[in-house]
């Protein structure tokens, strides 16, 4: 067990203390009984009057200011008669009587001044308390000095709380990343404005202020930015946006000051704000009024960037996948004077992506990364890195010596679709099934402008219960009509199977996927890109997020009538697609019941096998991924 001086302070604390008072009042009562010279018996006040009337008391010790008294005399009893006994009596408060009758019976008496221990004792008890309680939270204090945010640190709360390395070791250089050449060159020259800054003052050129790293989660912005670290050789700070903010008023903007002074002190150097957009966001949102604490940070961040004073020598590189939320004067030359955007990689990107993080991998020969980045359109760095992890997991979990294709196969289905679940029973769900997974693959394959068929699986993943699976040929970055009409009645596939085969009573809730999907691709046609009897109109925004400082109060972009002819518009592609996908099932029926049989007893059937056998029935059109659940 940790030994931990914390617990043995909080026991041994009160433990002192209680015994510390125990032990004084012993003490005191053991002195005042030692020196009364405390007698062996009592006597009572009335029998003592009848005694020094009688002549029996020989002396008096009064003690306790004459509230005892230790009396000396002769018993009345025979066989005592000669012997002197001690008694001890306690007298009555008020007694000045008796002095006077002590001096008329001639009895000797001595009055004992009260000792003054009691008080001396209770002083030091009332002080040793409080000290041992000041020396216990001093300890305590210094004991949590190290511990970030601890109660040691309330001085440092409005300091600045950036990691800081003098040379950063992140052990990461450009050679590491990989799939983003154009971003690596545009930072490349921020290292070469570090090391060789002669280079672009001789013409005249200065170096940039700040960078901005934008892209979608997982392109590798934080990973450039160490990358940066590693090759610069300059100090180099690296904090998060949120970092600065506090629900303590000003405690965000003095850990801005304190930052930027801190790195004025070590210029030339760099500043990575990973996440920049906690504490960047627009101002004016017209909620709380313009004095909150986010708006405070972001006001002294935008002085210290490029106010009056400047910051010569400093670089700051900010990372963001919400750039459209980001304050314009943020935004602006002299803050951020580079815009760099870090997108999800093309197929070759996606090749040197594969290399890398292949380098501690061990692979099979028959591995052909090229063949794993054709399959991978749209996958970013870290879902590559992830893919290559979760084969190597599989291969160890099956006991094999290197990642076959088979590894790398399945894991690619559980990083989109989910983790493998258990196979269906032989019951008329699985056929259900089955035709539904069919639908999709014979009017994707065909249909001249879709994608090809890579897989059809019974094989349950995630929330799906079926699988179909198409692959680009080539990367799409533009989509035509024809193209996404396609996919639209491929999507319909599995529900116009589901109709045409088992009827509409028949019809089943597995299809509610697809349509949300059909829903979207078809009003999309209709509002942004103009395919529709509306004409070439963009009736809604790129931008398919909300925020609140923004959209609160925009109105629609269009009238009550527009948005009736609209839906029309949008139900109306729906339906031819839908009657197209119909049709195709019932001039292909043939074809689909052997693949039906074939699939419910392979329950995996590969998209070339698939293409050969609908080859015997009917002639296939010479031909972006879309995955359609059940």
């Amino acid at each position: 067990m940790k030994f931990s001086w914390r617990v043995v302070l909080l026991w041994t604390l009160p433990a002192l203390v209680i015994g510390f008072f125990l032990w004084q009042g012993a003490f005191a009562t053991s002195a005042i009984d030692a020196s009364r010279n405390t007698a062996s018996t009592r006597m009572t006040y009335g029998r003592f009057l009848d005694y020094l009337d009688s002549g029996r008391v020989t002396s008096v010790d009064l003690y306790e200011g004459g509230r005892t008294a230790i009396v000396e005399g002769i018993d009345p009893q025979p066989e005592l008669s000669n012997q002197l006994q001690r008694w001890r009596v306690d007298l009555p408060a008020n007694a000045p009587e008796l002095i006077s009758k002590f001096k008329e019976e001639k009895v000797s008496f001595a009055i004992h001044p009260i000792r003054n221990d009691g008080a001396i004792w209770g002083l030091l008890g009332n002080l040793v308390f409080p000290i041992l309680l000041i020396a216990g939270l001093f300890f305590l204090f210094r004991r949590s000095s190290n511990i970030p945010g601890g109660p040691g640190q309330a001085m440092s709360f409005g300091k600045s709380r950036a990691r800081f390395m003098m040379e950063a070791k992140t052990g990461v250089k450009f050679d590491d990343v990989a799939g983003i050449e154009e971003a690596k060159e545009e930072l490349q020259e921020i290292v070469t404005f570090l090391k060789q800054p002669e280079r672009f003052s001789a013409v005249g050129a200065r170096i940039p202020k700040g960078v901005l790293l934008v892209g979608p989660p997982g392109t590798g912005k934080t990973l450039l930015a160490k990358a940066i670290a590693g090759e610069a050789g300059v100090p180099f700070f690296s904090i998060s946006g949120s970092e600065f903010v506090e629900m303590f008023v000003g405690v965000g903007a003095s850990r801005v000051r304190d930052l930027f002074k801190k790195a004025k002190e070590n210029a030339p150097c760099l500043i990575f704000i990973d996440e920049i957009d906690a504490v960047g966001r627009m101002r004016g949102t017209g909620i709380g009024g313009g004095n909150d604490e986010r708006e405070q940070t972001l006001n002294q961040l935008l002085t210290e960037m490029d106010g009056f004073e400047g910051n010569s020598g400093i670089i700051i590189i900010a990372a963001t996948n919400r750039p459209d939320v980001l304050d314009a004067a943020l935004l602006r030359p002299g803050r951020f004077d580079r815009q760099v955007t870090v997108d999800t990689p093309d197929i070759n990107g996606r090749l040197e992506i594969l290399k890398v993080h292949a380098r501690n991998k061990k692979l099979a020969e028959e591995i052909s990364l090229d063949a794993i980045a054709r399959r991978t359109p749209g996958f970013s760095g870290a879902d590559l890195a992830n893919l290559l992890n979760e084969a190597a997991i599989l291969t160890a979990r099956r006991r094999k010596e290197a990642i076959t294709m088979l590894e790398i196969n399945d894991a690619v289905d559980r990083v989109v679709a989910g983790m493998e679940g258990t196979p269906l029973v032989d019951s008329k769900t699985k056929r259900l099934i089955a035709y539904h997974e069919i639908g999709h693959a014979i009017v994707g394959t065909l249909l001249k402008d879709h994608d090809p068929v890579q897989k059809v699986t019974l094989i349950p993943r995630g929330q799906a219960r079926g699988l179909t699976w198409f692959a680009p040929n080539e990367e799409q970055g533009l989509v035509s009509r024809g193209q996404l009409k396609a996919r639209i009645t491929a999507a319909l596939g599995g529900r116009a199977a589901e109709d045409v085969i088992f009827g509409d009573a028949e019809v089943t809730t597995g299809a509610g996927g697809d349509l949300q999907q059909v829903a979207g691709m078809a009003r999309q046609m209709v509002t942004r890109f103009g395919m529709s009897d509306l004409g070439p109109l963009s009736l809604e925004s790129q931008s398919s997020e909300v925020f609140l400082g923004r959209d609160l109060m925009t109105r629609s972009e269009y009238s009550e009538e527009i948005a009736s002819r609209v839906d029309t518009q949008v139900r109306k592609i729906v339906e031819h697609c839908y009657e197209d996908a119909k049709r195709m099932i019932r001039e292909n029926r043939t074809a689909i019941d052997r693949v039906v049989d074939l699939l419910v007893e392979k329950e995996t059937i590969e998209g070339e096998e698939f293409r050969q056998i609908v080859a015997e029935y009917t002639v296939l059109p010479e031909k972006e991924q879309y995955v359609a659940q059940f």
